[in-house]
């Protein structure tokens, strides 16, 4: 059994209406209102290095 290599990181309790590929590998998912409610990252070991990941800092502007 092969482990996934991406990471999912859940912004909000939304249904998922749509997906989009924003840069190779990214994904947002976007609730009814355009929303971002989720951002998957895929290839995550080529993108960061294994020791960040418990570090992982997230900037929100208001």
């Amino acid at each position: 059994m092969s482990k996934a290599d991406a990471l999912y990181i859940r912004l909000d309790k939304s249904d998922v209406v749509e997906s989009e590929e924003v840069h190779p590998g990214v994904i947002l998912d976007f609730d009814d209102r355009d929303q971002v409610v989720g951002i998957e990252i895929l290839n995550v070991k080529n993108r960061i290095a294994l020791t960040d990941l418990n570090n992982i800092q997230v900037n929100v502007s208001a």
